[in-house]
């Protein structure tokens, strides 16, 4: 019990220390990953087995995987309306 526990801990630190979460919208995780400070500042999304990928200035959709056209255009606009929040949120993480 003790090793699941840490296990899980380990898991949580692990996301949230490489992955960390910046925002959740009904099912979709708006996160980053800490190794891209190098990129132009973008978000990355995802809901159970599908991910998208999205530029920040000007928002444009870089990858998607799993998504339909009806999802992206709702991830797309809660990234318009949350983008200040996403930049604000690089810059910390990135020490921009």
């Amino acid at each position: 019990m003790r090793a699941m526990f840490f296990h899980l801990n380990a898991e949580l630190w692990y996301s949230e220390t490489y992955m960390p979460n910046v925002l959740r919208a009904g099912k979709y995780r708006f996160f980053f990953f800490s190794g891209e400070g190098n990129e132009p500042m973008h978000i990355h999304v995802a809901s159970g087995d599908d991910y998208a990928k999205f530029w920040l200035e000007p928002v444009q959709l870089v990858k998607s995987i799993g998504y339909n056209v009806k999802e992206i255009n709702e991830i797309k606009r809660l990234i318009l309306e949350n983008v200040n929040l996403f930049k604000e949120k690089w810059h910390e993480h990135f020490r921009t």
